[in-house]
């Protein structure tokens, strides 16, 4: 036999409060209030009001304490607009999240200093500097190191060779090899002309040095 629900307006119902609209996502909102979401050029992050309050002078605590002198606008899912380079505030809101400086492949640390300044967080602008001074430094220590190249021309061909040399490419050395071809009743001296570029790269050591080619060839000019 099936049991028959109490009345919920008897004397043994009960019957929950309701909670009117407002006092629902009051609710919810004391819920989440730890939760910031964040719109940057396009781009949502998720992150906690802890993280955005961790320096008390910058832009993003200001915006967790609804400064009245702050004009925040919120798209349409409440995440507040920020019109700045989204790739750049993802380094920006990690040093908030653990206090340490990473940059992925390709990012350069003058543009963290670019955002850093602008949210006004001066534990990060200053080991931003840092790094740059320090990078710097390095760069000015390498030595100038230099890649060669021999080229092989004809006389008429040499003008305009070496006035269209671009991308750091210079003349070096200019070695006649003879007159190899003859056109019509007149010969074609031939040169080998020797150039170089300087490289501030590490990365291209091996072929840095002169090769034993171009050191012969600057020998051979050098004694003519």
């Amino acid at each position: 036999m099936a049991e028959k629900s109490p009345d919920p307006s008897g004397a043994n119902g009960r019957r929950c409060p309701a909670l009117s609209p407002g006092e629902g996502m009051q609710s919810h909102r004391s819920g989440s209030s730890k939760w910031v979401r964040l719109n940057v050029g396009g781009t949502y992050f998720l992150t906690t009001r802890q993280t955005l309050c961790r320096d008390p002078k910058s832009f993003l605590y200001r915006l967790c304490q609804a400064d009245p002198d702050l004009d925040s606008d919120k798209d349409e899912t409440g995440a507040y607009l920020i019109d700045r380079d989204p790739t750049y505030f993802g380094p920006v809101l990690n040093y908030l999240r653990h206090g340490k400086l990473v940059l992925n492949r390709g990012l350069a640390e003058e543009g963290v200093l670019e955002e850093a300044e602008f949210y006004n967080i001066t534990s990060l602008i200053k080991l931003v500097k840092d790094k740059i001074r320090e990078r710097d430094c390095k760069t000015a220590q390498l030595p100038i190191k230099h890649v060669y190249r021999v080229l092989q021309c004809q006389e008429e061909e040499l003008t305009q060779m070496v006035s269209t040399m671009s991308d750091g490419w210079k003349f070096e050395q200019l070695v006649s090899i003879g007159s190899s071809y003859n056109y019509g009743n007149e010969d074609q001296a031939e040169f080998l002309c020797v150039v170089s570029k300087e490289l501030h790269n590490q990365s291209y050591g091996t072929n840095s040095e002169p090769s034993e080619k171009a050191k012969i060839l600057q020998e051979q000019g050098s004694r003519m």
